[in-house]
C-alpha cells in the first residue's frame, strides 16, 4: 500500500494494452455497419440509374416499333392513292400489317365523308363504342394537317386503346383515311421482355393517372426507386413509369449485421486455429502445386496436339487435339509404348530412331517434322516439339510434345513455291521482250559477217580463180561467226527456260558481263555509258547464275529508264561489286532524279510501280530471288543525285 493507504494502480499502459483489441472489434463492427449502410446506398443508387437506362431503353423501342408501324401505314396510304384497284391492295396489305403486329387490331379504310370502304379484318370490328365517345378530333386534325394523327386512348370492357389517323390523297386531294385500332395491353405484352418484368413493375397511365396498362409478376414495387417517361407517340399525356420490385427485406440486414457481430468476437478464438489450419494448407497446396504443374504443361495450348510420356516411353496424356489429329481415342494411347499405332509403317525404323534421341535428351530444340499416319490410313506431315516434363520437386519425370498438323502449310507452301517460279519465268520473258531489240542488233552482227563471208566463198568459186588456203580461211572465219550466234542464241535460250533453282558456283564477273551483254543496246540508245567495278580476285559463288542474271537485268534498266531526264553527259550508270568478309555485295548506281520517301516506302511492295505501263512485280521478284539466296535487297540515295540498288550474296566456302 502507499502512504494513502490504497493498493498500487496497474500502469495506464497495461489498461490501454488489454482495451485496445477490445476497440479494435468494437470499431471493426461499427465500420463494417456503416459499410453495409454505404453498400444499401451506393446498390440503390445503381439500381435507380440501371433502371433509368432500361426506362428509356424500353420508350426507345416502344416509340420505334410505333413508327415503324405508322411508316407501313404512310406507304399504304400513298400506295392506295397511286393504285388503279386500291381494294386488292388494301386487303393484301393491311392483313399482313394486323397478322404481324400483335398490337394492331383493326385497320379501317374510311372515304372522305368517314364512311367505311373497307377493313381489316373484314369483319366489323367487336368492339362497340359509341361514337360520342370516340375522339372524333383525330379525324379532322389528321385531314387538316395532311399527315399521320394519334387519337386520345379510350377504354372498353377495361382494355384500353389508341388510333392511328393516316391520310389518303389521289391526286393531291383527299380521298380517304386509313385507322388503324392499337390495344395498349397487347403492345405492353409484345415489347416488354421477360427480364424487364423480373426487375421492375411497368404501368402506362393517362394524364390523369389512370393505368391503361400494365405488366409485373410481383404485387408491389419499390416507389423510392422509379422513373418515369412520356410516351410520344402516341402522346396525349400517355406516361410510362416503371418502379423497382422490392429487394431483400430489412430482416436480412439485420440478420447480416448480426452475424457479422457474432463473427467478430469468434475473431480471437480463430487466431489460435490458424496454426494448425496454416500446417494441413501447406501441405494441400503443395500437392496442388504438383498437381498444376503436371496439368498446365499439358493444357497450355488447346489448339495444338499435346502428348505426355513417361521416361520409358509411354504415353501418359494426350489431349482430345492430338486424339483428333490422329483418329485414335485415348484409350487406344495412354499406356502404349513404342511402337506407337499412328506411326507411319514405312519409317519405322526413322522414327524409333528419333525417338530414341528425345529419351536420350537429345531433341532438336527447333522441333522436327515427321510423318504419322491417321487411323484411316491418311499420312499426313507434323511438327513436333518436345521438351522436358519437370514435377513440382524439379524431377525430370518424362516429355511433354506439342504436335502441329503442317500438311496443309506445306501444300501451301509448295503452291507458293510454284507460283513463284512461274513468275519469275514471266518475268524473264516481259524482260527479253522489252530488250528484243538489243538482242536483233546482237543476232545482227554475227549473221551479216556470216552473209558476207558466203557470199565471198560464191564469188570466188564462180570466178575459178580460188585457193583451198583461202576458201578453208573464210570458211573458218564463217564457223567462228556462227558459233558466236549459237552462243546468243544459248544464252537466251537459258534466260527464259522455265526451270527449278539451280545452284551452283559461279563467276559474279561472268554474270555481270552477260547482263552487261543484254543490256548494252538499250543502254547506247538511251545515251547511257555502263562503267565496271571488279576486284581482280573473287571467290567463288554459290548461286542461281540464271536469277542473279535477272536480278541485274532488271536493276539496270531501271536505272537506266530513270536517267531518261538527266543531262547526256551525266548518263552514267556503274555496277560495283565489293568484297566483304563473308559475302559480296553489287551496287548499280545511277545518275537520276532519285526516290521520294513515300514511293522507297513502297517501292518493293507488289503491284506498286512508278511506270505508267509497268507491273509492280520486278523488284519484288528481285528481292524474292536474292533472300532465297540467303542475301538482302535495299535501295538508298546516291549523294551525287540519282539511287543505289544494292544486294548481298555469301561465298560458298567450305
Amino acid at each position: 500500500m502507499n502512504s494513502a493507504g490504497q493498493p498500487p494502480r496497474a500502469p495506464l499502459w497495461s489498461s490501454w494494452y488489454l482495451t485496445m483489441p477490445k476497440l479494435a472489434v468494437g470499431l471493426l463492427v461499427l465500420l463494417l455497419v456503416a459499410l453495409l449502410w454505404l453498400l444499401q446506398e451506393n446498390e440503390k443508387e445503381e439500381q435507380r440509374a440501371t433502371l433509368i437506362a432500361d426506362v428509356l431503353w424500353l420508350e426507345q423501342s416502344i416509340r420505334f416499333h410505333i413508327e415503324g408501324g405508322t411508316t407501313h401505314l404512310q406507304q399504304l396510304a400513298l400506295d392506295l392513292g397511286s393504285e388503279d384497284a386500291p381494294e386488292k391492295l388494301f386487303d393484301a396489305r393491311a392483313r399482313h400489317l394486323v397478322r404481324t403486329s400483335a398490337e394492331l387490331l383493326h385497320v379501317a379504310w374510311l372515304g372522305a365523308d368517314g364512311r367505311p370502304r373497307a377493313a381489316q379484318p373484314s369483319a366489323e370490328s367487336p368492339r362497340r363504342t359509341p361514337p360520342e365517345e370516340r375522339d372524333g378530333g383525330a379525324f379532322d386534325l389528321a385531314r387538316k394537317l395532311g399527315k399521320p394523327v394519334f387519337s386520345r386512348p379510350y377504354s372498353e370492357d377495361g382494355v384500353a386503346y389508341f388510333e392511328l389517323h393516316v391520310p389518303v390523297y389521289r391526286g393531291g386531294r383527299l380521298a380517304g383515311m386509313l385507322v388503324a385500332t392499337h390495344s395498349l395491353s397487347a403492345l405492353v405484352v409484345e415489347l416488354v421482355p421477360w427480364w424487364f418484368v423480373e426487375k421492375y413493375r411497368m404501368q402506362i397511365t393517362d394524364d390523369d393517372g389512370r393505368v391503361l396498362a400494365s405488366k409485373s409478376k410481383v404485387a408491389a414495387g419499390q416507389p423510392e426507386i422509379s422513373h418515369q417517361v412520356l410516351l410520344d407517340p402516341p402522346g396525349h399525356g400517355l406516361t410510362l413509369h416503371v418502379a423497382a420490385n422490392r429487394a431483400a427485406t430489412s430482416v436480412a440486414q439485420t440478420l447480416i449485421i448480426t452475424l457479422i457481430i457474432f463473427l467478430a468476437g469468434a475473431v480471437f478464438w480463430s487466431l489460435w486455429a490458424i496454426r494448425g489450419l496454416m500446417r494441413h494448407r501447406l501441405a494441400a497446396e503443395q500437392a496442388l502445386r504438383r498437381e498444376h504443374a503436371f496439368r498446365k504443361a499439358m493444357e497450355d495450348s488447346l489448339t495444338v496436339g499435346m502428348r505426355a510420356r513417361d521416361r520409358e516411353g509411354r504415353i501418359t496424356y494426350v489431349n482430345p487435339a492430338f486424339c483428333e489429329m490422329t483418329g485414335f481415342d485415348p484409350g487406344e494411347l495412354v499406356g502404349v509404348l513404342p511402337p506407337y499405332p499412328y506411326w507411319n509403317p514405312e519409317e519405322i525404323e526413322q522414327t524409333r530412331e528419333l525417338h530414341d534421341k528425345v529419351l536420350g535428351g537429345q531433341a532438336p530444340t527447333g522441333g522436327f517434322e515427321l510423318h504419322f499416319r491417321r487411323k484411316s490410313g491418311e499420312i499426313f506431315d507434323a511438327l513436333v516439339y518436345e521438351s522436358p516434363l519437370i514435377d513440382a520437386d524439379g524431377r525430370h519425370t518424362g516429355w511433354m510434345a506439342s504436335v502441329l498438323d503442317v500438311t496443309e502449310r506445306k501444300r501451301a507452301e509448295e503452291l507458293a513455291r510454284q507460283q513463284q517460279e512461274k513468275l519469275q519465268a514471266t518475268s524473264r520473258l516481259i524482260t527479253m521482250g522489252e530488250l528484243a531489240s538489243t538482242l536483233a542488233h546482237e543476232l545482227n552482227q554475227p549473221l551479216a559477217a556470216i552473209s558476207g563471208y558466203n557470199a565471198g566463198c560464191l564469188n570466188r568459186l564462180e570466178s575459178g580463180s580460188y585457193s583451198a588456203a583461202e576458201l578453208k580461211s573464210a570458211l573458218e572465219k564463217l564457223g567462228v561467226q556462227a558459233q558466236r550466234a549459237g552462243r546468243i542464241i544459248r544464252r537466251v535460250h537459258d534466260f527464259v527456260r522455265k526451270r527449278e533453282p539451280k545452284l551452283a558456283e559461279c563467276d559474279l564477273a561472268e554474270v555481270v558481263d552477260d547482263a552487261v551483254g543484254f543490256i548494252e543496246h538499250l543502254a547506247q540508245k538511251r545515251g547511257v555509258r555502263i562503267d565496271r567495278e571488279i576486284p581482280g580476285w573473287r571467290p567463288p559463288l554459290f548461286a542461281d547464275q540464271v536469277m542473279i542474271e535477272q536480278v541485274l537485268l532488271n536493276l539496270m534498266r531501271n536505272g537506266i529508264e530513270a536517267m531518261g531526264e538527266t543531262p547526256p553527259a551525266r548518263r552514267r550508270l556503274s555496277v560495283r561489286v565489293v568484297l566483304g568478309e563473308r559475302e559480296v555485295e553489287v551496287r548499280v548506281v545511277d545518275s537520276g532524279s532519285g526516290l521520294a520517301d513515300a514511293v522507297r516506302e513502297r517501292l518493293f511492295t507488289p503491284f506498286f510501280s512508278t511506270k505508267p505501263e509497268g507491273m509492280g512485280m520486278g523488284l519484288n521478284i528481285c528481292r524474292s530471288i536474292i533472300e532465297f539466296h540467303k542475301g538482302r535487297l535495299w535501295v538508298e540515295d546516291n549523294p551525287q543525285g540519282g539511287c543505289v540498288f544494292a544486294f548481298t550474296l555469301p561465298f560458298s566456302l567450305n
